[in-house]
């Protein structure tokens, strides 16, 4: 018997009556007219190279899940790799070259700084982005899975207030790229609606190898809570440096730091002393492509796990980042087939009316104005003895989150 798949939407039934129009995207050059090209930028080397690799792979996997099971209107997808290396001049010459090269669509990038700069050129050659920026500049531009720095500062604040009984937050904040200078405003702004003194903000520069220093400034000025926002590398040297003080000062990272790099660079025990805000880890995601009835909209597919899928075809535990690209790729490839092409007014249309579609990371629908989700997924993760993020027992009790 087969089973409606959502996550596909629409895909299967157009696979056998629907022929893709060839050329339809701007920045086509010397495409196949059998070959979706979908481009995925990300830092896939550099300091954040384990988290790109991550969302590559997750883009790999959709991509041949789509392909072994029909392609779109009979087309396969092919990923194009777009390294930006998390620096903006960098993704600007990666983006140039591969809107040169040939593109029908694009997921990412991750980095809010580097996407300030590439996203309008992926835009102006005729594409619609799946981005995975968080900074609130960015919305507008394309559509995203991934939640808003306007949507993760009320999660963090309540974390803080709900959980941790702050009553003061010292803030450790990277000064240098977009995302965590936005990510510290909204912060700043939603503690202070919630009553919270901030006893210091204290920037840090990316790049040294210790933090020690900045985690003794900042625990003088008496907080009954640390909150770190920076990326994962030095997110976990903090958190090494909290762990080396013996404090009992709790301490929660920004979304900036979700990735498991950062337990990588924090090892597990300072990992575990400071939680993270994010998304459901991969592995406590909502189950994925649910049952339900919509024959005249849904893929029949046997059920699957892509959780378990990851792990088959790149020998290795997904990376926070790897459901989101593959939901991405999923999500574009259901659009394209529903606008018939990769124009860009058809596949924003498709995109915009995208409703109850289901994949890996939830339920997913987009606030048509600024391509955002909602409701955006984010947690708070701890990290367990063997080293493997999961969402906080003790902040679900304490926030009464559902999925």
């Amino acid at each position: 018997m087969k089973l409606k798949i959502a996550g596909l939407s629409a895909l299967a039934a157009l696979v056998a009556v629907m022929t893709l129009a060839a050329g339809c995207s701007s920045s086509s050059s010397s495409k196949s007219s059998d070959t979706i090209r979908i481009g995925l930028e990300a830092p896939i080397t550099g300091s954040l190279a384990e988290l790109g690799q991550g969302m590559l792979n997750g883009a790999k996997q959709a991509a041949t899940y789509v392909n072994a099971n029909g392609g779109v209107g009979g087309k396969k997808i092919e990923i194009v790799a777009i390294d930006d290396k998390g620096d903006p001049d960098a993704g600007v010459a990666a983006a140039n070259s591969a809107v040169k090269a040939g593109l029908d669509a694009v997921v990412g990038p991750y980095n809010s700084g580097v996407g300030l700069k590439t996203l309008p050129i992926y835009m102006d050659a005729g594409l619609v982005p799946l981005r995975l920026t968080s900074s609130d500049q960015t919305a507008g531009m394309g559509f995203t899975l991934q939640p808003m720095t306007s949507q993760i500062a009320p999660v963090a604040t309540d974390a803080l207030v709900k959980q941790l009984k702050a009553s003061s937050v010292a803030l450790i904040v990277d000064s240098t790229t977009d995302y965590t200078k936005s990510a510290a405003q909204a912060m700043t702004a939603s503690l202070g609606n919630a009553g919270i003194r901030i006893t210091t903000a204290e920037s840090i520069t990316p790049g040294a190898t210790s933090y020690a220093d900045t985690v003794t400034k900042v625990l003088a000025t008496n907080p009954s809570a640390v909150y770190v926002i920076t990326y994962y590398p030095e997110a976990g040297l903090i958190a090494q440096a909290m762990l080396a003080t013996n404090t009992s000062v709790n301490c929660l990272a920004d979304y900036g730091a979700y990735d498991n790099g950062y337990i990588t660079a924090a090892g597990i025990p300072a990992a575990q002393k400071c939680p993270v805000v994010g998304v459901p880890a991969p592995r406590d995601s909502p189950v994925p492509f649910s049952v339900v009835d919509a024959s005249d909209r849904y893929f029949s597919f046997q059920l699957v796990d892509p959780y378990a899928n990851y792990a088959k075809q790149f020998n290795s535990a997904p990376g926070s980042w790897s459901p989101y690209t593959y939901d991405s790729v999923l999500v574009l490839a259901d659009a394209i087939g529903r606008a018939g092409g990769t124009s860009a007014a058809a596949l924003k249309s498709a995109l915009a009316a995208t409703s109850g579609w289901k994949g890996w990371t939830g339920t997913v629908a987009f606030d048509a104005t600024t391509g955002n989700r909602i409701p955006a997924p984010v947690t708070v993760n701890t990290v367990t003895s063997d080293g493997v993020f999961q969402v906080d027992p003790a902040w679900i009790t304490a926030t009464g989150f559902t999925y």
